[in-house]
């Protein structure tokens, strides 16, 4: 599997990241997730388990050519928004060998493969403030 970079959010340390992939998914890399009460809004399967991430990650998909939109609906791939901000991302666990040796994922971060088409369909077209931003012309 070949990634490409797409961003990273850093915070003190912390480095949750996204990647697109060769095969129309993304790869998001993110926190473990220890929470019960995150856990138990969750069903995950056998080969899925689920990161945290900050919201703004998702700010990187522009790079991929998507709107800079919000997500309109949190379902399948379950993103679970969390009291705190945070969206908690649920897919296949990355297990490819050749993919994680391109990351460096500290102990306490994981990785999810989600399908790019899924991502696409819970983004919401952008509103407001950022239609006026494209609307403005360049400087």
């Amino acid at each position: 599997m070949k990634l490409r970079f797409l961003g990273k959010n850093s915070q003190g340390g912390e480095c949750p990241t996204l990647y697109a992939t060769d095969r129309d998914t993304y790869l998001v890399q993110g926190w473990k997730i220890f929470a019960n009460d995150l856990l138990m809004q969750l069903t995950i399967r056998e080969g899925e388990t689920a990161v945290e991430v900050p919201t703004e990650l998702f700010e990187h998909l522009t790079k991929d050519g998507l709107p800079s939109g919000e997500f309109k609906r949190l379902e399948d791939p379950l993103m679970v928004l969390t009291p705190g901000g945070t969206y908690v991302v649920q897919g296949q666990e990355v297990t490819d060998t050749e993919a994680l040796a391109q990351m460096d994922i500290p102990d306490y971060e994981t990785v999810v493969e989600v399908p790019k088409a899924a991502i696409t369909a819970l983004l919401e077209e952008p509103r407001g403030a950022d239609l006026q931003r494209r609307a403005q012309p360049a400087v």
